[in-house]
């Protein structure tokens, strides 16, 4: 038996709900992750993002700078496309279900939709946002990973979660495109 076969073991073992990291796994024990960088409207590079999945759910990890402070929208959308300034070249919100926007919408919301961000008075953001409803896993409906991409987008305002198609949240300030 080889040593990470006895160590996998013994983490299965040892660390109840363990098995469902070991089950997402890629290639050398490590989880599915790509890491993306944001552009702003003038096409320069803001930040990164990195996604990684984490058992049934996607953990994505943002750092993010000149930003203006207070709350954005950041939605997944749904084409790998950044085309500055305005990047309506990213599509619509990942909606492979055909739902209305918005966590409070009761018909349910986009697979794309996100909590929204808070960038500090020096413009600046880091955070991890985890959802549930994609997966970096190819081949499944819900995977942001396909032929056409997908991309993660800042908005200029808030989300109210409730307000289709967009939640109000203005114009798209940033984006970056996952593979």
């Amino acid at each position: 038996m080889n040593l990470l076969a006895i160590a996998t073991a013994l983490m299965l073992i040892l660390h109840p709900g363990a098995h469902e990291a070991a089950a997402n796994a890629g290639e050398g024990g490590e989880a599915p992750s790509e890491a993306i960088s944001l552009i702003n409207t003038e096409g320069q590079t803001i930040g990164q993002a990195v996604l990684t999945q984490k058992g049934d759910k996607v953990v994505i990890h943002l750092e993010a700078e000149k930003l203006t402070p207070g709350k954005h929208g950041i939605h997944i959308h749904q084409f790998g496309k950044c085309e500055a300034p305005d990047f309506k070249s990213a599509g619509d919100h990942f909606n492979p279900q055909g739902k209305q926007h918005g966590f409070n919408n009761p018909k349910g919301f986009h697979e794309g939709d996100l909590p929204n961000i808070e960038v500090d008075a020096n413009g600046k953001v880091a955070i991890d946002i985890t959802t549930a409803v994609v997966t970096l896993q190819p081949g499944h409906p819900n995977s942001i990973v396909k032929a056409d991409g997908a991309s993660l987008i800042i908005h200029e305002k808030a989300d109210d979660y409730a307000t289709d198609p967009a939640g109000n949240s203005g114009a798209r300030i940033a984006c970056g495109v996952i593979k």
